[in-house]
């Protein structure tokens, strides 16, 4: 009988699907969420519009409001302004119009793993650039690789997610503007960092940036993510996503929080406020080395192995995220920046985890 798993691309059998176990705790700062929910007011106010919604009709197929939203939040210009499902649709779309068989992306690593499985499915090559053994980005080995390299995209996640290094704005502009390929900047966790690149797209015709919802707005339950770029290149992504991508519910709820940021941006201060308290809290703990973010986590290693590490906490009620098996960190696990409460709680898990030693 012949193997039906024949048809399948050799590149994708050869690698695990992206996943995520399924372990639970009260505690959940695994997955880089926001640990405040969207305020009631901007709830209340998306359950009102959605009242006069007809449920048996699509979406726009052009969400035009949620665009123009989307790019006065930004701003920048609707017509280089993409809406998708979860930005990890537009990382998709973004890769599926770049990257055939043989195409080279360069990636600092370690980085966001889906990054290297789209370009793995759909046939191109990866050039790794380590980061530097403090956990920043190579700006020179990066720049090198992709022009020596003939690499026709570099991807950026900045803040840079396991690590929470951030690139700067004039590295950025110096490799983009020496580079005749795309450079996609991820900005998932750009909030927390205080920075964005979005102000260079004006004078960087080849840079794409992408962001989401799902951190800083809250709304990670939601899916809403969206790509900035020039309208010409934003046209050509946009032929690789999905018609009605993007159901209203998820759409009305963007628009909702692009209008109230207000509401929402004393939450993200706190989070940031939150992280350098976790951090000197961390940092004091005898055995603990904990690496300093941009972002709304951190990385850190113990005596313990991260497995051990992680086995402990979940014990305790307390589920972080074991990164052990990326480059470069053998050694570490990462931890997203919750409650006062739940931060407490962990510093003082990690506090009996390490006095036990």
């Amino acid at each position: 009988m012949n193997d039906p798993l024949k048809k399948i691309k050799p590149a994708v059998r050869a690698i695990s699907a992206y996943t995520l176990p399924p372990y639970r705790a009260t505690i959940k700062i695994n997955q880089n969420e926001n640990p405040f929910d969207m305020p009631e007011e901007i709830k209340q106010e998306v359950s009102r519009r959605l009242a006069r919604r007809e449920w048996s009709r699509y979406p726009d197929f052009v969400p035009q409001t949620l665009l123009e939203r989307l790019a006065s939040h930004a701003r920048w210009k609707p017509e280089g302004t993409l809406a998708g499902n979860g930005s990890n649709e537009l990382i998709q779309a973004t890769l599926m119009v770049t990257v055939g068989v043989g195409t080279k992306v360069v990636l600092p690593e370690p980085t966001f793993t889906l990054y290297r499985q789209i370009v793995s499915v759909l046939g191109g090559e990866v050039i790794s650039v380590p980061l530097t053994t403090d956990f920043q980005f190579d700006v020179e080995a990066i720049r090198e690789r992709a022009i020596n390299g003939r690499a026709d995209v570099v991807i950026i996640c900045s803040p840079n997610n396991p690590t929470g290094c951030r690139l700067k704005d004039e590295d950025l502009a110096r490799l983009a503007r020496n580079f005749d390929g795309l450079v996609v900047v991820d900005e998932a966790y750009h909030e927390f960092s205080g920075r964005t690149v979005a102000p260079l797209l004006e004078e960087l015709p080849n840079l794409i940036v992408l962001r989401t919802f799902s951190k800083a707005m809250a709304m990670a339950g939601l899916r809403v993510g969206y790509l900035l770029a020039s309208p010409e290149l934003a046209r050509e992504v946009h032929k690789a996503t999905l018609p009605y991508n993007l159901n209203f519910f998820s759409a009305t709820a963007a628009e909702v929080a692009c209008e109230k940021y207000d509401l929402l941006r004393p939450r993200i201060e706190k989070i940031i406020s939150e992280r350098e308290r976790l951090f000197e809290e961390l940092k004091s703990i005898a055995g603990i080395e904990v690496v300093r973010s941009k972002a709304n986590f951190m990385i850190a290693r113990a005596p313990l192995a991260p497995r051990e590490v992680f086995e402990k906490l979940h014990h305790r009620d307390i589920l972080i995220r074991d990164v052990s098996r990326y480059p470069m960190l053998a050694d570490y696990f990462r931890l997203s920046v919750g409650s006062p409460e739940e931060n407490d709680r962990l510093i003082h898990s990690l506090r009996e985890i390490a006095t036990v030693q």
